[in-house]
């Protein structure tokens, strides 16, 4: 699927900025940045991209079960991610790393949790909100719209003030639309007009089924079927992202209802490490989004506002060192103690919970022992 006209954007492939009646109430969200939160756009970006490649790799030498790659769609998600505030929820799937690091989150988390030593991964409370990866395709979107009806009936969205109005953003894939779980969602939404954004990362394929095949038409429209305003965007545009996903928060928050938002981008790795991605996809359509490169253009755009070798010099060794710490920690990894399997399932201390603990350590204490076999 490529752009059209009805695909919103602020930066052309090249780096400058396009200006267009349909983008004009766009542009005064990306006026208000200042130089230092444009760089941080592209110091979040770099970060995330060197650590997914790290990740790639730790994960083909053993170190992990499985990975899910991010490369190629950074811009969707750093835009979308600024453009929240502290209050808001985050429901990702399971491949927004830059959002989670956007939010505080320690990546190393997102490794534990492919190297399979934890169920959960981390406590969204102690993350800027983020909440744990959803394996199950779709489901965060439910998650999502609940949480976010909960928000409007504990009053805490539409009193217009912005900083003590809560949203709730979710995000989702092409593939998602086609489950159940994601159109449940969007019908809770629209009846109880929930504070939400429906943030698409529409990368093209959903494993090796691609878009095209998914649907006949665009699919920001399919919102519009739910009563719910959509459009979509320039997912390798890290401004329109941003852009785009502040000005519908705003409205959100602020007790207009759900929005929607569908970013065209592109998964330029495999759907995970699992997936072989050139038995489906053509070397010429990877070199097509590969000149689209979300991070390339942005650099492009800040040097044409001056900024120099030294600052992405500077990122670039950021970003190294990044994922080097982050191998450094995953190699230095340990099992998680037994316990944690018993003493995260109920908030308080349950009695059948705690005999269970009881006999897998006496079941064990009698293997030490040597009185298993007797």
């Amino acid at each position: 699927m490529s752009y059209t006209e009805a695909t919103l954007q602020l930066l052309s492939p090249t780096g400058s900025l396009v200006e267009r009646d349909a983008t004009a109430e766009y542009l005064p969200f990306v006026e208000k940045l200042t130089d230092a939160q444009l760089r941080e756009f592209h110091r979040v970006m770099a970060i995330t991209r060197a650590f997914d490649v790290e990740a790639t790799n730790l994960q083909r030498q053993g170190e992990m079960g499985i990975w899910v790659p991010s490369l190629g769609q950074e811009a969707a998600q750093v835009g979308s991610g600024f453009a929240m505030r502290p209050q808001d929820h985050i429901f990702p799937a399971y491949r927004e790393h830059a959002v989670g690091i956007i939010r505080g989150l320690d990546a190393i988390n997102i490794v534990r949790l492919f190297r399979g030593l934890t169920h959960g991964g981390w406590n969204p409370t102690e993350n800027g909100n983020f909440h744990i990866y959803t394996m199950v395709l779709g489901s965060q979107t439910l998650h999502a719209t609940g949480y976010a009806m909960g928000v409007a009936l504990d009053g805490k969205s539409g009193t217009g003030d912005p900083e003590f109005d809560e949203a709730v953003i979710t995000y989702f894939g092409d593939g998602s639309t086609s489950q159940g779980d994601v159109n449940e969602a969007l019908v809770f939404a629209a009846s109880y007009q929930t504070p939400e954004l429906f943030f698409l990362q529409n990368n093209q394929w959903a494993i090796s089924v691609p878009v095209s095949k998914q649907s006949r038409t665009p699919l920001y429209l399919r919102a519009g079927g739910f009563g719910i305003p959509g459009v979509q965007i320039d997912g390798n545009d890290v401004l329109i992202s941003y852009a785009a996903s502040r000005k519908a928060l705003e409205e959100t928050r602020a007790g207009g209802g759900p929005r929607f938002i569908e970013a065209l981008t592109y998964r330029m790795g495999p759907h995970t490490s699992s997936d072989d991605p050139t038995k489906y996809r053509t070397d010429g359509e990877t070199a097509h989004w590969a000149a689209l490169d979300p991070i390339a253009r942005f650099e492009a755009y800040l040097r044409s506002r001056g900024e120099g070798d030294a600052f992405f010099d500077e990122v670039g060794a950021e970003a190294a060192d990044f994922a080097d710490n982050i191998r450094r920690r995953t190699l230095a990894l340990t099992m998680p103690p037994v316990s944690d399997i018993f003493d995260n399932v109920y908030s308080e201390q349950h009695p059948l919970v705690a005999e269970e603990k009881r006999w897998l350590a006496g079941y064990e204490a009698a293997y030490v022992s040597g009185e298993a076999g007797e």
